[in-house]
């Protein structure tokens, strides 16, 4: 089975823009082409670290909600979700 594809922690500036996918199709998610009309545009305010879904498949895009990774019974399980096997 292959990896799963890890979401992206992406650290924001104040200031800093970004557009970001809302409908999964992106061929760079979690970036968004300028020409979707469905592309989430975000400024930050303050300095902030995102968690971005890369997968496509989160039901809260364009933030990870975990669904790269099949559901844990445990904490310690759903956190060991979002790095990889050694």
């Amino acid at each position: 089975m292959p990896d799963p594809i890890l979401p992206e922690v992406r650290l924001l500036q104040p200031g800093d823009r970004c557009r970001l996918c809302r409908c999964g199709r992106s061929p760079q998610l979690p970036d968004c082409p300028s020409s979707c009309s469905d592309g989430f545009d975000l400024t930050a305010r303050r300095e902030q670290r995102l968690l971005l879904c890369r997968c496509g498949l989160s039901a809260r895009l364009p933030w990870c909600d975990g669904s790269h990774s099949p559901p844990t019974p445990s904490l310690g399980q759903r956190w060991r979700r979002f790095w990889k096997g050694e």
